[in-house]
């Protein structure tokens, strides 16, 4: 695959190759594909939870029972 960019963007993906210690412009475009899959992957669960049910109200008290299940995992 071959992409063409207009000469600012070609600098500005050199001067990230360089600056980010990527070896080759393609290893820094893959970087960049793969953040992008990732976003529309958390995007996806976080629309898929927001169309979800409320499964528990998320007040004081839930927040401290979280806390205290995190603490008692960390005991063990």
């Amino acid at each position: 695959m071959n992409i063409s960019l207009p000469e600012a963007l070609k600098s500005f993906v050199d001067d990230q190759v360089s600056a980010r210690g990527y070896s080759t412009s393609s290893e820094y475009v893959r970087e960049l594909i793969r953040k992008d899959q990732d976003r529309q992957r958390l995007r996806g669960l976080l629309l898929e939870g927001a169309e979800s049910p409320q499964a528990a109200t998320a007040d004081a008290d839930y927040f401290d029972r979280l806390r205290g299940r995190v603490r008692e995992a960390g005991r063990r």
